[in-house]
This record gives structure tokens, C-alpha cells and sequence, in this order.
């Protein structure tokens, strides 16, 4: 009996380490993280809203190694952004079906929309998570090491598949600017 009660006495001051390890990660990713989302976005709320959700999941994941959570948290941010961009569309999907009506913009408004962040995080939206990270990471002051570092492939990859996700989103905006 004595010794449950020693080891559950023992662990509390291993935990409170743990938290203020953690503590110290947070504050010291955490703008990056917020500018990660806030790139995917354009709403610093919700981004923040995002980056609160992937650090609750690092913490859960990463409590006794944060340090080895730096990639892990910027991947996720960019992921999770795209699932809420995701999210968004389809609930508007389901609003315009529900209405019945499908909106028929103007010219004016179609090429207004076509040079808007919205048409950019709309197309980042329907590329898959590694492409639109890779844009997203890259555009959001990234060097090519730490994105390499963050999707676990080697520096020398990530040049290619920036150039293929990049190329993707063009095809994507373009795509959608004929639709």
C-alpha cells in the first residue's frame, strides 16, 4: 500500500516540469503557429482558435517532450486550417442547398473575386494538406530546412514539391476562375 502512494507523491513534481517545459514550447511557438493559420484563413480569431486546438493535441501527444513537437505543431496548424476552410465550404454547400438557389455572380463580381485572398484560400483549400502546407509554410517565412524538418522529408525534396504544389494551385485558381 505504501507504495502507490510514493510513486503517485513522486510523479507531481515530474508532472509540474513537464507543464512548465511545455509552457516554455508554447511560448515559444505559438505566434508562429497563429501566423501559420492566420495565412491559411485571413482571421486572426479563428486562427487563434486553431492554434489552441493543435497545441491542446501537442500537449496531449508531445507532455514530456515538447521540444521534439516544433514541426508537429506548425504542420498541424496549416492542417487544421485547411479543415476548417474545408468545414466552411461545406456547410455553405449544404446552405445553398437548402435554399435551393445557386448564386450567379456578375462579371464584375467574378473577376473581383478572382484577385481576392478568398479565391487563393479557396483553391489552397482543395489542394491536399502536404501541397497547400508546403505553399503555406514557404509563403509564411519558412526556410526550406525547417519545412523539411516539419514533414520529416529531406531539404533537398522540398524544393520539387514546393514547385508541384505551387503548379497545383495555379491549375487550381485557374481551374476555378473558368468554373
Amino acid at each position: 500500500m505504501g507504495l502507490p502512494e510514493r510513486t503517485r507523491t513522486d510523479q507531481r513534481p515530474v508532472a509540474r516540469a513537464a507543464d512548465a517545459a511545455f509552457e516554455v514550447f508554447f511560448r515559444e511557438h505559438y505566434r508562429p503557429v497563429v501566423r501559420l493559420a492566420y495565412s491559411v484563413l485571413g482571421d486572426g480569431q479563428r486562427a487563434q482558435d486553431v492554434a489552441q486546438e493543435v497545441f491542446f493535441a501537442a500537449h496531449a501527444r508531445f507532455a514530456d517532450a515538447p521540444a521534439q513537437a516544433a514541426g508537429w505543431v506548425r504542420v498541424g496548424a496549416v492542417h487544421a486550417a485547411l479543415n476548417t476552410l474545408r468545414g466552411e465550404r461545406r456547410r455553405e454547400r449544404r446552405q445553398l442547398d437548402t435554399r435551393g438557389e445557386e448564386p450567379t455572380p456578375s462579371a464584375e463580381q467574378m473577376a473581383i473575386e478572382r484577385e481576392s485572398r478568398a479565391e487563393l484560400r479557396a483553391a489552397l483549400g482543395r489542394l491536399p494538406h502536404r501541397s497547400a502546407a508546403v505553399v503555406v509554410m514557404r509563403h509564411g517565412g519558412m526556410s526550406y530546412a525547417e519545412i523539411a524538418a516539419a514533414l520529416g522529408v529531406k531539404v533537398g525534396n522540398v524544393g520539387t514539391m514546393l514547385r508541384r504544389a505551387e503548379s497545383a494551385l495555379c491549375k487550381e485558381l485557374n481551374r476555378a476562375s473558368r468554373d
